[in-house]
């Protein structure tokens, strides 16, 4: 996979990130004994680990308009460009439902309700499609970004009323889902989730309108420095505004408040200048050119296709529950680097596979 040194790669090194976050989360929420939850140590691992999933929505944001511009740069078909961005959100909701299929088989054929049950790649591949349909209609990019923040902005306040408002009930179940958090049938909500994806997209096209070598190397500097400073006072301010008096009638901080998710916003936008940070380190490329961090990135759909189902699995359900925090701990380095070989391995197939269908043609 080609990536752009000035923008896509700092992008991949965030999204790596991300997996790792993922990773651990699910590694020691499946894994810890239910005695050694109570630590501190665990409550903090599981604040950390609440970020990845919100990191991975706000990127797949991000994506959304990266891809779309460059298409649009390439072909010069605006419709078609967003269009397809669209169609990238269609089949993200599509895999959900095989990922579904694929854990209802390897699960013995237990429970068909399963099948719609609603996770993150249910919300994401909606959330794409919207931002996509947005994007198209809004030619401007100022109008664009302006749309975005405020979708985002939108959702985050909407959150409080959709989880307790009487006029969904008429939902059917496998709906109503997607708008609330149902103990054993939801782990996400468009509510506020969806609002991620708004929120990368409108830095996303804050990003794209800085492309180009001359814009990278005059410019990103101080645009980064510029994301850091509205990521810190966003996060900031969520965080002294959960202390005024809420103007709903529930909301819970850490799940539904619109304060916490202006701090994770603001927390979030603060990861891209850290990863840009880290990419043009002086010391970074003497190190090493590649980094297994961005590898992780590349193939972070792939990572989570195949690791929630070792982690929650049939795969893994002799140690289920059962091991120490330090031994969950332990488990998770080891388990990550069987990842990393397998997305190693994935990608020498898919190499060596390109090759053979290139030269079976310069054959025929």
């Amino acid at each position: 996979m080609t990536v752009s040194p000035a923008r896509q790669a700092y992008l991949d090194w965030v999204r790596g990130v991300g997996v790792l976050i993922m990773i651990e989360a699910h590694v020691l929420d499946s894994w810890t004994s239910v005695s050694e939850r109570a630590r501190p140590l665990f409550g903090y691992s599981m604040v950390l680990g609440g970020f990845g999933a919100p990191l991975f929505l706000f990127l797949a944001g991000i994506a959304v308009v990266l891809s779309a511009e460059s298409k649009h740069r390439r072909t010069g078909a605006f419709g078609l460009s967003w269009r397809a961005a669209e169609n990238r959100g269609w089949q993200i909701f599509g895999l959900a439902f095989l990922f579904r299929i694929q854990s209802y088989v390897l699960s013995g054929f237990q429970s068909a309700v399963s099948l719609l049950k609603v996770d993150i790649l249910n919300i994401m591949g909606p959330a794409m499609v919207l931002t996509a349909i947005g994007g198209r209609a809004a030619g401007r990019r100022v109008v664009r970004g302006v749309l975005f923040a405020g979708a985002a902005l939108a959702m985050a306040l909407l959150t409080p009323i959709i989880r307790t408002t009487p006029w969904l009930n008429w939902l059917p179940d496998p709906i109503e889902w997607y708008f609330r958090p149902i103990p054993g049938r939801t782990n996400f909500t468009l509510f506020p989730w969806a609002g991620f994806v708004f929120a990368g997209a409108a830095v996303g096209e804050l990003i794209d309108a800085r492309r180009g070598a001359e814009a990278v190397g005059r410019s990103m500097p101080g645009f980064q420095a510029k994301l850091a400073a509205t990521g810190a006072a966003l996060a900031f301010g969520g965080y002294f505004s959960s202390f005024l008096p809420s103007p709903y009638e529930r909301s819970e901080f850490w799940t539904s408040s619109p304060a916490f998710f202006l701090v994770r916003v603001g927390l979030l936008i603060l990861t891209l200048p850290l990863g840009y940070l880290w990419e043009h380190a002086p010391f970074r490329h003497k190190l090493s050119a590649w980094s297994p961090l961005a590898e992780l990135g590349r193939a972070s759909l792939f990572v989570y296709w195949v690791h929630v189902e070792m982690v929650y699995g049939v795969f893994s359900r002799p140690i289920r529950r059962s091991l120490s925090l330090e031994g969950s701990l332990a488990a998770y380095v080891l388990f990550t680097a069987f990842l990393l070989v397998l997305v190693l391995l994935k990608n020498r197939l898919t190499e060596e596979r390109a090759i053979y269908l290139t030269d079976s043609k310069s054959v025929i």
